[in-house]
């Protein structure tokens, strides 16, 4: 396989639930210095590189909502955990030497800048990891729309979803042994099939956008570089 990257620009959609580890909340820090290290290779692979974080290690604002709070606040609730999330990704990016800057779509100066597609596609064009913080900065809307989003705001060759397995399957492979898994799947087919992938607006968003979707297991050590030099085990969604 050849050392040349497949993507010149990707967008990386990580969810919190894997900053835990093998903790029961929270921040696992050296499961996040392992993730700066997947980005700082894709980096000297000269790939341009953006990244959501979710933030369900922390909090989700739908659990507000299942008990009858007010799905607004706990959405907003769920911004502030992905801020703290991409706050902690940029500190284990530094350490590696990689100049990373996070974006929040919430204004809170004190602690990272705001969002604005100019000002997150220059800092790209420098050569930054670039963090997008604080979801589309909108209720009712998932950190994988917010992946999507700024995808197609930053002209992303692909989008890789870093998820706990190592691909698309029929069925959840954890609770089903018979699950089928995909090596490629329309964007399309995920929509009909109602896979698990990311939530229907994501893909489609990203299928009217044409931009694949890559996903694989984010606890490989290195696999997104193998995935980024066309090696590595994933699940392609794109429509041919």
């Amino acid at each position: 396989m050849s050392d040349i990257p497949r993507y010149r620009r990707v967008l990386l959609k990580a969810s919190g639930e894997a900053l835990m580890g093998d903790q029961g909340f929270g921040i696992d820090v050296s499961v996040v210095d392992r993730i700066a290290a997947d980005i700082a290779e894709a980096r000297k692979m000269g790939v341009e590189v953006g990244v959501v974080i979710g933030g369900g290690n922390i909090f989700r604002g739908v659990a507000v909502a299942s008990k009858g709070g007010d799905r607004v606040t706990g959405d907003h609730m769920g911004m502030l955990a992905t801020v703290i999330n991409s706050l902690a990704l940029r500190t284990s990016l530094v350490k590696l030497g990689v100049d990373a800057v996070v974006l929040s779509a919430i204004a809170m100066p004190e602690l990272c800048e705001s969002f604005s597609q100019r000002q997150a596609t220059a800092y790209i064009d420098q050569g930054k990891v670039v963090i997008f913080a604080g979801g589309t900065g909108n209720p009712f809307f998932t950190t994988d729309s917010a992946a999507a989003l700024r995808a197609a705001e930053i002209g992303a060759d692909a989008l890789f979803k870093g998820t706990q397995v190592d691909g698309v399957y029929s069925a959840d492979p954890k609770k089903d042994p018979t699950a089928t898994r995909y090596e490629q799947i329309s964007h399309q087919d995920v929509l009909r099939e109602g896979l698990a992938v990311m939530d229907t607006a994501a893909i489609a968003l990203a299928r009217e956008n044409n931009i694949p979707i890559i996903v694989y297991s984010i606890h490989e050590k290195g696999g997104f570089g193998a995935i980024l030099r066309g090696q590595g085990r994933s699940t392609l969604v794109a429509d041919l």
